[in-house]
């Protein structure tokens, strides 16, 4: 299948593996380029630039293909060594990289006079704009039901893509809530030119996460999401646990005045225990609502497969009886 997101990362299929923390390790991007999507690397779970250099020579002795490195701008007192990270991508000859969180402008000469392709990820078609006008070259448009960071407008993809698709000269491909080869066609009769999955490769053999953590999204359905952070403007959905509702319960006691000090036992450090150790109540992690459509831990070339055929059959047979 050839889309303008295709033909920009030069992947053979239009389905981009999201960065994930804890999970985008040389093991799942690899994985992920090697059935013919973009695999994308995390690069603040590496923590220094020494490591995501390291990381990056993994993934390439693991696949020949295209793959990227996720990089998230975020707000900090101590912020991470982003110029390091940057000449590091650079150095490494990767052509992909996907920014998220605060505007990546002041890191976009760097990349795209290395020829790196950058996609932004952005939860409002505003925000998608001034993707474009910085430079991006492409942005995943996030929609409310996804894992991670929603944003604060609440606006579904349902709508949310077709506004983008109003708006947007560069492509963008959906993000948040896919699962499924359905889903696939859905966004592209919506205009987008792909996918973005993130919860959905986690429930796969090759994501480098405890087997638990694997198991919880199998079973959980649709409705076992839960928004923390509302309070502090920092909303995030994740899969309910013990921890989650202890940390909604202290966001109710104390409302408006609630800090993220009264919540740092639920948030803060809490992924190595859950995606290493596979403690489930130890805290919050990012997981979208479409968990309720998780029903098995396929390999991940046994997925993209799955998506593809069930896509291609869509567009061939299902859609085409309605074209009469």
């Amino acid at each position: 299948m050839k889309t303008k997101i295709t033909e920009l990362f030069g992947i053979e299929h239009p389905i981009i593996q999201g960065g994930m923390h804890y999970v985008g390790f040389a093991e799942m991007a690899a994985a992920v380029s090697n059935a013919g999507g973009l695999g994308i690397i995390t690069g603040l779970t590496q923590g220094t630039p020494e490591r995501l250099a390291a990381e990056i020579k993994r993934c390439r002795d693991m696949t020949d293909k295209p793959f990227g490195v996720n990089l998230t701008f975020l707000p900090a007192v101590t912020p991470p060594d982003y110029p390091g990270f940057v000449k590091v991508i650079v150095e490494s000859g990767v052509k992909a990289v996907e920014t998220a969180g605060n505007n990546p402008q002041k890191w976009l000469p760097a990349l795209k006079e290395a020829g790196i392709k950058v996609i932004h990820k952005c939860t409002s078609v505003r925000h998608s704009l001034k993707a474009e006008q910085i430079g991006c070259d492409a942005v995943s448009v996030d929609g409310f039901e996804c894992g991670g960071h929603p944003g604060e407008d609440d606006v579904g993809n349902w709508v949310l893509l077709p506004r983008a698709a109003e708006e947007l000269k560069i492509p963008f491909v959906a993000s948040g809530g896919v699962g499924t080869g359905s889903q696939l066609v859905a966004a592209l009769a919506l205009g987008a030119e792909g996918v973005n999955m993130g919860t959905r490769f986690i429930a796969t053999k090759e994501a480098p996460v405890h087997e638990n953590v694997k198991q919880a999204l199998v079973a959980a359905s649709e409705l076992d999401t839960r928004l923390i952070m509302r309070p502090l403007r920092n909303t995030e959905r994740v899969l309910n646990n013990e921890a989650v509702e202890r940390l909604i319960a202290k966001e109710k006691e104390l409302g408006d005045k609630v800090s993220f000090a009264d919540i740092a036992a639920e948030v803060a450090g809490v992924y190595p225990k859950i995606m290493v150790d596979g403690q489930m109540d130890a805290g919050g992690w990012s997981c979208g609502q479409v968990a309720g459509l998780i029903h098995d831990i396929p390999t991940v070339k046994e997925l993209i497969d799955r998506m593809m055929a069930e896509a291609h059959e869509i567009i061939a047979s299902r859609l085409r009886r309605f074209d009469a």
